[in-house]
């Protein structure tokens, strides 16, 4: 298991990268209109993982209504994992809590599922299983 990503919800990608990239000098990876989680998304290396500054373009995505109740800040924790059915079970069997128990499938074929935050002591954890 490895950090693959650590996502930072923000109000507006290209206005965040004006630290990150800009301020920090992290290279821009590429950035993404995620249709399905309604999110653009900017792909920062850093390491082996990288930083992901996620931004809702919607009112209604799961990001917006979190951006909206907690602001900006620190979203999840992202793992890398072999296999993310046999992860997904082994965390259900030691009773924590999933909010998608069936992984969902990025359009690159990434495998992805989220840990609820009150079965790991409040971080939002990710498992990503790469395609």
């Amino acid at each position: 298991m490895k950090i693959n990503h650590i996502a930072v919800v923000v109000e507006d990608v290209n206005t965040a990268l004006k630290f990150w990239q800009t301020a920090l000098g992290l290279p821009l990876h590429h950035v993404e209109h995620n249709e399905g989680e309604e999110v653009d998304i900017a792909f920062l290396p850093v390491g082996e993982g990288e930083i992901e500054l996620i931004a809702p373009f919607t009112e209604t995505s799961g990001v917006a209504k979190y951006l909206a109740k907690k602001g900006a800040g620190l979203h999840h924790l992202c793992l890398e994992v072999d296999d993310i059915e046999a992860a997904v079970t082994r965390i259900i069997g030691a009773g924590a809590e999933m909010i998608n128990e069936q992984p969902k499938t990025r359009p690159d074929g990434t495998r992805y599922a989220f840990v609820h935050p009150k079965s790991t002591g409040g971080v939002l954890l990710e498992l990503y299983q790469l395609a």
